[in-house]
This record gives C-alpha cells, structure tokens and sequence, in this order.
C-alpha cells in the first residue's frame, strides 16, 4: 500500500495514520519525522533544513522534496508507505509526483478524514489538558470525573492557547485554503478516498479498510 492521508486540523488523522501503519504493515511517514531524521542523521539537505529552521524560517519546497525524496529511497518504504503532511501544495504533489513516475511507483490511493468544521470547532474549544501529567480531557466528549481537575494526578486543567474558537477557525481556514487545490489534484487522478471522520474511531477504521478494498 503507498498512501497518501490528509485531513483538517483535530480530524483525528493521526489515530487512524497509527492504525493504518499497524495494520498493514507499511512505515508511516510525517514531514516531522522525516526532517528529525535528516537533522540527526546530518545528511546534505538535513542540515540545509535545520539552517533555515534555526532562523525561524520556512524550508523551501526543493529541500522539503529532497528529504522526503531521500525517505522514500529507503528500504522500509519498498513495500508501501503512509505519507502524513506531505504534500501540502500543488508544487509539492507535482513533484511527488515526477519522483514516483521515475522510480516505477504510483500512489494507491489519497484518504480524507472528512470531519465538518463545526464540529472539528467543538473539538478543539472544548479540549483540556493537564499541565502537569499530559492527559488529556474534553468538556463534552471526555468530561474528568471532577469538572476542571485531572482524573489521574488530581491537578487543575487548562485550555491551551491555541485550543480558543478564534484559533481553531483561522486554522481550520488556513488548511482549508491550502489544501483545497489538493483534493481537487488528486481527485482527477481518481485515487481520492474520502472517509467521513465523524463517527468513532473505530468505525473510521473499518470505512478506510473497505474504502481500501480490505
């Protein structure tokens, strides 16, 4: 399977990116993941990628293309692979793209964790987290046993800053925005899948498998 996942911010993407991995078997490949190895590994364009990191800047999409490019050559991947926040643009795809045509590979298929955005609001505001032990709550969804008091170290919860509705609208427009065009791409090529998000999590699971001609 080589597989390409997409989905708005609190899609619940990342869950079924671990399910994918462990079900069928293939390495799951963020763009996160992917420039730590780099950078550890100092390869040519990992340090090229941490020169612009450490001036805050963007890494521009060749040195972006590169590493994913350097991934993608690695023996784990030969057998299928799960990319997870690559590509984020049109230039990005095309250039997947060309790389995959030259080395005799295409994508099987495109998954969108399609969740509505109201929702995907609901679930970032109401979210809470314990600062002191990382666990994690949700005033509708995942209430404490006590309001406002983490159930495992009995220490107060907070709203992170970027968990407020304002945040989440603006970055769910941003994503929107940017990814828009993606799905239309991918969409002519016919390997788009999308999966409504919005049902447990389990139930996402079964609808990729199928989707996926499992």
């Amino acid at each position: 399977m080589k597989l390409l996942i997409m989905g708005r911010p609190g899609a619940g993407k990342g869950t079924q990116a671990v399910n994918i991995r462990e079900y069928y078997q293939i390495p799951h490949i963020s763009t996160g993941d992917m420039f730590r190895a780099a950078i550890k590994n100092q390869t040519k364009l990992g340090k090229e990628a941490q020169r612009y990191m450490d001036q805050g800047a963007l890494v521009p999409d060749e040195v972006t293309i590169g590493i994913v490019e350097e991934r993608l050559s690695e023996p784990d991947c030969q057998k299928g692979f799960l990319l997870d926040g690559f590509p984020r643009t049109i230039a990005q795809a095309e250039a997947l793209d060309k790389y995959l045509t030259k080395n005799g590979v295409q994508l099987d298929a495109v998954l969108d964790v399609d969740v509505p955005a109201d929702i995907l609001v609901r679930r970032m505001v109401g979210r809470r987290v314990c600062k002191n032990c990382g666990a994690t709550y949700h005033v509708e969804f995942n209430p404490p046993k006590a309001e406002g008091i983490c159930d495992v170290c009995g220490k107060p919860l907070i709203q992170r800053a970027d968990d407020t509705e304002q945040t989440a609208v603006n970055r769910l427009a941003v994503y929107d925005k940017q990814t828009a065009p993606l799905l239309e791409f991918y969409a002519k090529k016919n390997i788009l899948k999308t999966v409504n998000g919005n049902q447990p999590l389990s139930k996402v699971f079964e609808d990729i498998k199928v989707v996926l001609g499992d």
